[in-house]
């Protein structure tokens, strides 16, 4: 699951070592960063918690703060983090930059993407408060979708989807709640979750990152990027396209309105220009078309800047090629919180059309299609539920079984609507100890 990015401490405390050699070969890696990369070694502060074995550290450095990742080679492989980063580069995702890495020993450093995440600064207690920034999320997400390509990323196929789908009976049902998967428990399993990876198979796939929600999900708190490199961005006293100083940085609000285009101008790439630094919702007219140079040199970037909210991408090493309903249910059923079902709607709706309009392959009917994210999300929170559960007997992690009940009311909330998977709402009401009602409302755990 994903890093939590943790106050700025007041005092730098020194990183606790599981062993002395570690130590070292971190401090010998460090050492040899400082000049080239400008970094304080004293300013060394623990930046997040992490499920996973990774740790994050933040450290201060003549070009701003940096974040640097301890992956033990034996735990963790980084191979599939510097992969997808790339990818999501390329398709203009604002991710963090990798600027050195050991690849023997496990150490990163990376660019720092603040330290807000979009889970710490949205409304709880109002979802329409925060429309704008799931839609900013689900322009990431589109842009994301979009750039897929086949054979790329490894698949999420059906022994993937069936083994993430045994964690619940291995560590929820039998190691948690003590209860014997056997028999008739066993089949009803098997069934439903035959039912479960045929329907999730069914949709078309792009890349998918798998833990697509709020706490992954950067606003920050440092100036954004292009995202597309410096060679696209203007040259100490370049001149815009529309008369006047060229923005140093994606063009914002604040960067003067000589830098922006009058009124009626037209783009450097053809269309009109926008009249505010553009997003991602300004019409393909003002983006450059594939291969375009920008106006000051290098690789024009794929996807318009943003006023400085584009939305930071982070946990994203276990990205897969799978079905396209899994992010968007990964965003709207999240691990961590829960909303009304008419914000779910409103926000899955708004996906869809401008998956339709990107040219995504997300079907012509938006009810087949929202069906499709309800169980694509049942297979997630199933999976989920035993992760937790795990987390919490074999890895001394309990904080995390502590989001259970909210699972369990997602997988009752979308058992409850479809006749096939009655029996295995059932079975979980038998597990849970719950008396079934009249009537089931979808609303916030």
């Amino acid at each position: 699951m994903s890093p939590t990015p943790s106050p700025e401490p007041t005092l730098h405390e020194s990183p606790v070592w599981p062993d002395a050699q570690r130590e070292a070969d971190f401090n010998d890696w460090l050492d040899a960063l400082v000049s080239s990369h400008g970094l304080v070694p004293q300013s060394l502060r623990s930046a997040s918690a992490d499920a996973s074995f990774r740790r994050y550290f933040r450290i201060d450095s003549s070009h701003g703060s940096r974040i640097i990742m301890d992956a033990p080679p034996d735990r963790e492989d980084c191979h599939p983090f510097a992969k997808v980063a790339g990818l999501m580069q390329e398709a203009g995702l604002h991710v963090p930059v990798v600027l050195a890495w050991n690849e023997p020993k496990g150490f990163m450093l990376l660019t720092d993407m603040g330290t807000q995440t979009m889970m710490q600064v949205m409304q709880r207690d109002d979802p329409w408060a925060n429309q704008a920034l799931y839609l900013q999320a689900v322009d990431a997400l589109i842009a994301w979708q979009t750039a897929s390509r086949a054979d790329i990323l490894p698949t999420y196929n059906e022994a993937l989807l069936r083994r993430e789908l045994e964690l619940f009976p291995e560590w929820y049902l039998a190691r948690h709640r003590g209860v014997a998967v056997e028999g008739d428990l066993r089949r009803t399993l098997d069934e439903a979750f035959s039912r479960i990876i045929a329907n999730n198979l069914a949709w078309p796939s792009v890349y998918v990152h798998r833990d697509f929600m709020p706490r992954n999900l950067m606003v920050g708190d440092v100036a954004p990027t292009l995202g597309t490199g410096v060679s696209s961005l203007p040259p100490e006293g370049a001149v815009s396209p529309w008369g006047g100083p060229a923005a140093n940085l994606a063009p914002t609000l604040g960067t003067g309105v000589s830098s922006l285009p009058p009124e009626g101008a037209v783009s450097p790439w053809g269309g009109p220009a926008p009249n505010l630094a553009p997003t991602l919702g300004t019409g393909v007219s003002s983006l450059p078309p594939e291969g375009a140079v920008s106006p000051w040199g290098g690789p024009a970037p794929k996807l318009a800047p943003t006023l400085g909210t584009q939305l930071g991408v982070l946990d994203f090493q276990d990205a897969v090629y799978g079905p396209i309903t899994y992010d968007i249910a990964s965003l709207m059923r999240d691990a961590f919180l829960s909303w009304e079902e008419d914000f779910c709607l409103d926000i899955t709706v708004r996906y869809w059309e401008k998956a339709r309009k990107a040219g995504l392959r997300v079907g012509a009917d938006f009810g087949e299609f929202y069906r499709g994210v309800e169980w694509m999300g049942l297979q997630r929170h199933l999976k989920v539920a035993g992760i937790f559960a795990r987390l919490t007997l074999r890895d001394g992690k309990p904080q995390y079984l502590a989001d259970t009940p909210r699972f369990i009311s997602y997988i009752r909330a979308t058992c409850e609507r479809y006749r096939e998977l009655k029996p295995l709402l059932r079975l979980i009401e038998r597990v849970e100890g719950i008396v079934p009602v009249s009537g089931y409302a979808f609303g916030r755990s």
